[in-house]
């Protein structure tokens, strides 16, 4: 008797152990990651053209940050960044070019973390472990269980790919040439997305879906170009470097941001149609500012909104960025958030969610509390930090409202330029004369903030980058 007492108690046990994690399940995380798109190029951050329901809607849903920031100008070392909780002083990548992540234990990615901690995790799209590698087993081996894309960020600019990898194997597209042909790369990724989504799966899950769009190449189908088309007086390109023609680049610049909107909008339905949507924290964000590439010019639709520069600019433009949260019963609807953070943060802020130890040394802290409307349990930076090794070398730095920037590292190093973001969002004023006093803390920051690295050093950045694409790539 007292054995089948025993028995019966183990069985209570089991079950109501069973019933505790199927009713309180470890959070799904979706990060969804747009390419080159400028902080002024969604509606609810001010874009008055190019229309974006479906992230509008996230926004009034959710919590819409205004001061969030990529982890570098440019693809590879912001991406990076965000798989790695450090800022470019301390990361492995800090430019595009021939540059990968460390096997483990060094350069331990979100992914690692969330996967050892039982997360299914896949990343869909364009590779954000190397700038260019042709190990095509990499992502795998750096925490994603799925992997279906880009390795090289060079061939990312093409919409049409010759190949593409997943988990390991090559997937050839024989009538695709590049700049055109029968299989679009941005259909692919988002089905195979939806597929992932869709599988039948006991464990919580990590997607991070890195788009390539709007980078250019400047390429949209002609159904999502069609509801551009006649409203914008078009400048036809002929061709920039290696990019292709393209006579029409307003209409499909607007038709390429569209479309992201509408894949976004495809996801979330997905989620919903599956039954995961109030179990999951949704971040949408860009990897860093607006482009001039590929023919377009982003004073076109003010794709950097009031911010000064873009992409390979160390002003706002350039690495300010829109960022999203929606999380149905965490996160208050209709809110915006001035909270200082920036993309060495998700890290940090994925283990608390998913209640998994962050590493020890990060530069990133997590901003669940904000998330959750807990402002007062939030810590702030102290600084942020970046530094970027094209256009003879440059740095950045902010501390609480005041922004400081260094030019010409490759050669002879600049003044620091020194602007007061709250009166100066443009960064048009420079009072680097009247603050003696915080251009010495920006000046301490940038040698306490900088790691030296073999792979990189200032001199030699500009030499290191190896493009195959168009002139503002070199």
């Amino acid at each position: 008797m007292p054995s089948l007492l025993k028995s019966c108690a183990l069985l209570v046990f089991m079950a109501t152990t069973l019933t505790a994690a199927v009713t309180n399940p470890a959070p799904n995380i979706v990060f969804i990651l747009a390419d080159d798109l400028g902080y002024g190029d969604l509606g609810c951050y001010g874009q008055s053209v190019i229309k974006t329901p479906n992230l509008d809607r996230l926004a009034a849903e959710g919590l819409r940050f205004t001061q969030h920031y990529a982890g570098s100008t440019v693809c590879a070392p912001s991406r990076c960044s965000l798989m790695t909780g450090l800022h470019t002083g301390h990361t492995q990548i800090r430019g595009n070019g021939p540059s990968a992540l460390r096997p483990d234990p060094q350069d331990i990615t979100v992914a690692r973390l969330l996967q050892n901690a039982g997360y299914q995790t896949a990343m869909i799209g364009k590779s954000s472990v190397a700038g260019q590698d042709d190990n095509a087993t990499l992502p795998n081996a750096k925490g994603f269980d799925h992997f279906f894309g880009y390795l090289h960020h060079s061939a990312a600019h093409d919409y049409f790919p010759t190949e593409l990898y997943r988990d390991g194997a090559t997937v050839t597209y024989p009538n695709n040439h590049l700049s055109e042909g029968d299989t679009y790369s941005a259909d692919l990724f988002l089905k195979d997305a939806l597929a992932w989504l869709g599988e039948p799966r006991t464990a919580p899950f990590f997607l991070f879906y890195a788009t390539q769009i709007p980078h250019a190449d400047l390429t949209a189908p002609e159904e999502w170009k069609a509801k551009s088309r006649g409203q914008f007086a078009e400048p036809p390109q002929a061709g920039h470097g290696n990019y292709r023609a393209e006579k029409e680049p307003k209409t499909t610049y607007a038709a390429m941001v569209s479309r992201l909107d509408w894949e976004v909008g495809q996801i979330m339905a997905k989620l919903k149609e599956q039954g995961l949507a109030t179990n999951t924290l949704v971040i949408f964000a860009s990897d860093n500012g607006a482009m001039n590439e590929g023919g377009y010019q982003r004073q076109w639709f003010n794709s950097s909104g009031p911010l000064s520069g873009g992409k390979r600019d160390l002003t706002e433009g350039g690495v300010r960025v829109p960022f999203i949260a929606w999380w149905p019963g965490k996160i208050q609807s209709a809110k915006t958030t001035p909270q200082v953070s920036a993309f060495w943060d998700f890290l940090p802020t994925a283990c608390e969610v998913a209640g998994v130890k962050a590493p020890a040394g990060l530069d990133g802290q997590s901003y669940l509390p904000t998330l959750l409307g807990q402002r007062a349990d939030q810590k702030q930076h102290d600084y942020l930090y970046w530094e970027f090794y094209e256009n003879g070398g440059k740095r950045a730095a902010r501390k609480g409202s005041w922004k400081g920037i260094q030019l010409n590292l490759d050669t002879a190093p600049s003044a620091i330029e020194l602007y007061n973001l709250d009166v100066d969002l443009g960064e048009t004023n420079n009072v680097a004369s009247e603050h003696a006093d915080i251009v010495q803390q920006m000046q301490e920051i940038f040698e306490s903030a900088h790691k030296p690295s073999a792979a990189w050093s200032w001199s030699a950045g500009a030499k290191r980058q190896q493009p195959r694409r168009g002139a503002e790539e070199k």
